[in-house]
C-alpha cells in the first residue's frame, strides 16, 4: 500500500500542477495588477518552485495534513470526510445491484451453456456494458423521474430518513450498477464452468444430492474466488465512475468534489481526494484478498 499512495502522490500532484490554469486568477480580477496577483500566489503557495511545493506538501501528508482547501478554508480531510458518505452509499447501492444481477445470470448462464437463456443473459448484461453510464444515467431520470415521476431526477434528500436516502440513491446506483455488471457475470460463468467439469462435483451429482447443494455448496464456493478478484476490480471502476454520475444526478459526493475544484484549480483539494480514493480502494483490495482464506480453506492450510 505504500509504494502505490507514493506513485499516487507523486502523479496527482505533478499532473495537476503541470496543467495550464493559476488558482490565483479566481481570487483576482482580470485587470488587477500584476503585484496583487503575485500577493495571492504567495498566500495560496503556489509561487514555490513545483519541486518545493511537492517536498512541503508530501511532507504535510506523511503527518497527516492534507493541506487547506484554497476556495473551502477548511482542511480537505473534512471536506473529503463530509463528501464520503454519499460515494460510499452510492458505490454500496451499485454492487448490490450489480451482483443482484451478475451473480444469477452468471450462474445459470453455466448451468444452461449454449442454451437460449444463456445468449438472454448474455445480450442483457453486455448491454449494460455496452452503454456510457451518464447516458444510461438521463434515461433513467427520463423514464421513472420525468415519464413517470416516481423517483427525484437529481439531488440529494438529507435528513429524509432512511427512506429519503434510498428513494435518492435508487437511480444513480442503478446506473452505476447496471453497466458494470457484465465482468462480474462473464467471471461467474466462467468459473462455474471450469468448476463444473471437476470430479467432485461430479461425484456429488452422483451421490444423488440436489441440484441446488451442487451448485451452491460445491461448485459455486470453489469458483468464488475469481469473483472476488472481479468484485475489486469492480469497486474500484465504481470510484471512479462515480464522478460522471454524481455529476449527472447533482449528489454532493466525493466526485463532484474533484469535479469542482478541478474546475477551481482548488490543487489541494484534488491532490488530497486522489490520493484517499486510492488508498479505499487499495483497502478494498486487501479485504478482498483475506476474504480468499474465509471461502477457501485450502488458503488456510497453506
Amino acid at each position: 500500500m505504500i509504494p502505490i499512495a507514493l506513485l499516487v502522490a507523486i502523479i496527482a500532484f505533478f499532473l495537476i500542477h503541470l496543467s495550464p490554469g493559476d488558482p490565483a486568477t479566481f481570487f483576482v480580477s482580470p485587470d488587477a495588477p500584476p503585484e496583487e496577483l503575485e500577493r495571492v500566489r504567495e498566500r495560496l503557495g503556489v509561487d514555490q518552485p513545483i519541486f518545493v511545493q511537492f517536498g512541503r506538501w508530501l511532507g504535510g501528508v506523511v503527518q497527516g495534513d492534507l493541506g487547506v482547501s484554497f476556495f473551502q478554508r477548511r482542511p480537505v480531510i473534512q471536506a473529503y470526510l463530509a463528501a464520503l458518505p454519499v460515494t460510499l452509499m452510492l458505490a454500496v447501492g451499485g454492487m448490490a445491484i450489480a451482483l443482484t444481477l451478475a451473480l444469477p445470470i452468471g450462474i445459470i448462464s453455466a448451468l444452461k451453456k449454449d442454451s437460449l437463456v444463456d445468449k438472454i443473459g448474455t445480450v442483457f448484461v453486455f448491454a449494460g456494458i455496452s452503454m456510457p453510464n451518464f447516458w444510461f444515467g438521463m434515461l433513467l431520470i427520463l423514464l421513472f423521474a420525468v415519464f413517470l415521476g416516481w423517483l427525484p431526477a437529481q439531488g440529494f434528500i438529507r435528513g429524509a430518513g432512511l427512506g429519503g436516502y434510498v428513494r435518492s440513491l435508487i437511480l444513480p446506483a442503478l446506473a452505476l450498477g447496471y453497466p458494470n455488471s457484465a465482468l462480474i457475470a462473464r467471471m461467474t460463468r466462467s468459473s462455474m464452468l471450469e468448476v463444473m467439469r471437476q470430479d467432485y462435483v461430479q461425484t456429488a451429482r452422483a451421490k444423488g444430492l440436489r441440484a441446488f447443494v451442487v451448485t451452491s455448496r460445491h461448485a459455486f464456493m470453489n469458483a468464488i474466488n475469481p469473483i472476488l478478484t472481479v468484485v475489486g476490480l469492480v469497486f474500484a471502476r465504481m470510484m471512479a465512475g462515480s464522478v460522471v454520475i454524481e455529476t449527472v444526478f447533482n449528489l454532493p459526493g466525493v466526485g463532484r468534489l474533484v469535479v469542482n475544484s478541478v474546475m477551481r484549480r482548488d490543487y489541494p483539494v484534488i491532490q488530497g481526494a486522489l490520493l484517499l480514493t486510492a488508498l479505499l480502494i487499495v483497502g478494498f483490495n486487501l479485504i478482498i484478498d483475506l476474504l480468499y482464506a474465509i471461502f477457501d480453506p485450502r488458503i488456510r492450510y497453506d
